[in-house]
């Protein structure tokens, strides 16, 4: 990589910054919190979403901010659970933005104390290296997985609040070491949370909930 391309991405990662910071004072003000929710293709995020939203319905206000790089199948399937969402399409881009957040809050005029969740483009690189003003970084994979994703993906964890395990209804039909994983994961990042969770049955989003809960 010569100098000039170095710049290049120097540059583009401060104006990123930038944007980032004005969007964290705006949520910030606003008592919005804002979470980014970052995993493989496959993971379970929108699963995770739908019964996040129909657990949390009536006692916050839940938007939803989706990222792909074309359809709005994610989208639509956010919309069916009853929440507000806005759809970003980044083409090739292999991950969201601070404008393109800038955008989607402004499209979405979120109220007050909201929770905005933010499914990144699945992706387990890119993501990590853009700051979209948010809260918090989530970091979620499957038992489906393998045990040592963070080991192959440390800059993703090591940029993490907290890592979810999710399917883990399906452990008992996979090779997948829980108490490893969990241990690769601290060894790149030694503060980050870790929670398993089944999206599917619901078992453990109880302490998803409360995670949520504290970040206000």
């Amino acid at each position: 990589m010569n100098s000039e391309t170095i710049t290049l991405e120097r540059r583009v990662l401060a104006k990123n910054e930038d944007v980032a910071d004005h969007n964290r004072e705006w949520l910030g003000a606003q008592g919005i919190v804002a979470v980014n929710l970052m995993s493989s293709p496959g993971a379970g995020k929108t699963t995770l979403l739908e019964r996040t939203i129909g657990d949390l319905a009536g006692s916050r206000a839940v938007a939803v901010i989706e990222g792909d790089q074309e359809t709005t199948l994610d989208a639509d399937r956010i919309k069916k659970a009853g929440c507000e969402v806005v759809q970003v399409n980044t083409g090739a881009g292999c991950h969201l933005d601070a404008e393109m957040m800038h955008s989607a809050l402004t499209s979405l005029s979120p109220a007050p104390g909201s929770l905005i969740l933010v499914e990144n483009v699945g992706n387990l690189v890119c993501p990590a290296l853009f700051d979209l003003g948010e809260r918090s970084k989530v970091v979620i994979i499957s038992v489906t997985e393998g045990t040592d994703k963070p080991l192959k993906y440390p800059y993703m964890f090591a940029a993490a609040d907290l890592v979810i395990i999710n399917k883990i209804d399906l452990l008992p039909y996979v090779d997948f070491d829980v108490e490893r994983c969990e241990g690769y994961a601290r060894s790149v990042n030694p503060k980050v949370r870790v929670l398993t969770v089944s999206a599917t049955t619901g078992e453990g989003m109880s302490d998803w909930y409360e995670w949520v809960a504290e970040q206000y």
